[in-house]
């Protein structure tokens, strides 16, 4: 199975370490979402931009992983999206984003660069 990762799980993110055992596949821009920040991490939701993102191929057990750190709380929820390496999950932010600042960019290494 395929994640595509767009924040803290980024190479040389903060979280990265959980992918240590997911095989980079390359990078991708999916279109129809907007990048948010939600302080040390971000959040993806439906709009009119595009974002920049990994993907990269995971087990079962890493999933689970990913699915306790994400979706706990309700805060995220997956949704299957079609990429160059085939269909991938990637996490979607299921609460409001009002008052929240927009990476326009659409890449969250690039949240501090005039944004």
């Amino acid at each position: 199975m395929r994640i595509i990762v767009y924040g803290s799980l980024r190479r040389k993110q903060g979280n990265s370490h959980w992918m240590t055992n997911g095989q980079w596949l390359g990078d991708h821009l999916i279109d129809g979402y907007e990048l948010y920040s939600l302080g040390h991490y971000p959040g993806v939701v439906p709009g009119e931009g595009q974002v920049y993102c990994e993907v990269y191929r995971i087990d079962a057990s890493t999933l689970g992983e990913l699915d306790a750190l994400r979706e706990t709380g309700g805060e995220y929820k997956r949704e299957l999206l079609q990429t160059p390496y085939g269909s991938a999950w990637l996490y979607v932010y299921q609460r409001s984003v009002s008052g929240r600042k927009r990476i326009v960019s659409g890449d969250w290494l690039q949240r501090e660069a005039g944004e």
